[in-house]
């Protein structure tokens, strides 16, 4: 690959997220919310989503949420509750790490440390449109409430065609986590509408949760007015690292996992020696075919106009590959997953072997499936309960110790140029200044 298509491959995404004329209609729809409200929200609902709907109808009622999850079977209710309880319990250790306050003593009399509390909301956007995403709801939802978050605003686009159903099996997920604030909105629209708030919608100050381009825009927009989000969870996107030991078949199969999510999908196989591609590829060839078209469709662009194959020298190589892309889901398919691991160090998600597959991941495994795309994982992590936490940073001094350091207090005030800054130091331990600026003894 040369410098140009080295550079495309690498910045797979950002290009259609940060796209002026995009940047600048969902500018124009965040202002509307932001003048309008609930007005402005089911204008956006009706135009976009084809759904009319009054300011009153934009909340899913208790009795909505109960007729919904009815009308599942058990076996999705089972595999809801299976998902939720593998992401508490991995979200719960993550809590025992991080989660805790802490001092230690730095000097003597000198404390510092930190103390951990939950935001008090988030805005959780679970996607909808191309497929149906429970599984992204509990990834976002469970880790907000295991942190504590009291307000979690749950904003999904109902289904297309249904006139302002929501899938089931989403509602299934909220009321698993006791979340009753539940809105059926546009994307973009609703990112907005929990930003500002409106008559019927909760402001938060955290939106977050993966989604198109529009809806990572208007994350991005909303921050100017302060509201949070995390950079950056856009189309999905995957890659594998397999050599000559690989199962072929399973590469394949795994490569479709993410393939198969959108058009805008991106895909690559990163393999060690050639000699198994032309395998490799009569399985996609094989196994693309018995997919629905909808997903043959993103299959293909995904593999094929958005992805591909990398074919490198070795397992270093490979790894070079792998961290300049930055892998929202890595799964390493080499022969020792473990000493390949070793090398990466830009990557949301890495699954080790070929029976850990990505959807195994996105469902039950535990950790987080909501993960930075379009190379932010070399510098932000999944949604976690760390997510959902704030850390407020705590230091107590004795008499003793404040004068230890009352030294170097004073002497970067002064050289800063700041004398109140001294005086406070000089007021305790030194006198005040005269007028002539020398310390005079204090009163």
């Amino acid at each position: 690959m040369d410098t140009v298509a080295r550079a495309q491959l690498i910045s797979r995404g950002t290009e259609a997220i940060f796209n002026p004329e995009l940047r600048v209609a969902i500018g124009k729809l965040i202002d509307d919310v932001r003048a309008n409200g609930d007005e402005a929200v089911c204008r956006a609902l009706r135009d976009f989503d084809g759904v009319s709907l009054r300011p009153d109808q934009l909340r899913i009622t208790p009795d909505e949420v109960d007729q919904a999850v009815a009308s599942l079977d058990a076996p999705l209710i089972a595999a809801v509750d299976d998902a939720i309880d593998h992401i508490r319990r991995f979200n719960e250790q993550v809590l025992a790490r991080v989660g805790g306050s802490w001092r230690y003593e730095s000097d003597p009399g000198l404390w510092v440390g930190e103390q951990t509390s939950p935001i008090a909301s988030a805005g959780l956007f679970c996607p909808s449109g191309k497929a149906s995403y429970p599984s992204v709801l509990a990834h976002i939802g469970t880790p907000a409430t295991v942190a504590g978050v009291t307000r979690r605003v749950v904003i999904t686009p109902p289904t297309p065609g249904t006139n302002g159903a929501v899938d089931p099996a989403t509602l299934l997920v909220a009321k698993r986590l006791g979340i009753t604030d539940i809105f059926r909105v546009n994307g973009p629209a609703g990112v907005a509408a929990v930003a500002f708030g409106t008559d019927h919608i909760p402001s938060v100050v955290k939106v977050l949760g993966p989604g198109s381009p529009a809806v990572v825009c208007a994350q991005i927009e909303v921050q100017r007015y302060g509201c949070a989000t995390m950079m950056l969870l856009g189309p999905t996107e995957s890659m594998i690292i397999a050599d000559q030991s690989s199962d072929v078949s399973l590469v394949a199969a795994d490569l479709l996992i993410e393939a198969e999510h959108g058009t805008d999908s991106t895909v690559v196989l990163v393999l060690v020696g050639d000699a198994s591609l032309p395998s490799i590829e009569a399985e996609l060839v094989r196994q693309i075919g018995v997919l629905p078209l909808i997903r043959r469709t993103a299959a293909h662009a995904a593999l094929g106009v958005n992805g591909g194959c990398v074919i490198v020298a070795d397992e270093a190589e490979a790894a070079e590959v792998a961290n300049a892309f930055g892998a929202e889901h890595l799964q390493i398919a080499t022969l020792d997953p473990e000493a390949t691991l070793k090398l990466i160090h830009n990557a949301a998600e890495v699954l080790l072997g070929q029976h850990t597959p990505f959807s195994a991941g996105n469902f039950v495994l535990g950790p987080p499936a909501s993960l930075p795309t379009s190379g932010f994982a070399s510098v932000s992590s999944g949604i976690t309960v760390e997510a959902f936490l704030k850390r407020t940073a705590i230091a107590k001094a004795s008499d003793e110790a404040l004068r230890r350091v009352s030294g170097t207090i004073t002497t970067l005030a002064d050289h800063e140029g700041f004398p109140a800054h001294a005086n406070a130091l000089r007021l305790r331990h030194g006198g005040w200044p005269t007028e002539d600026g020398e310390a005079g003894e204090v009163a």
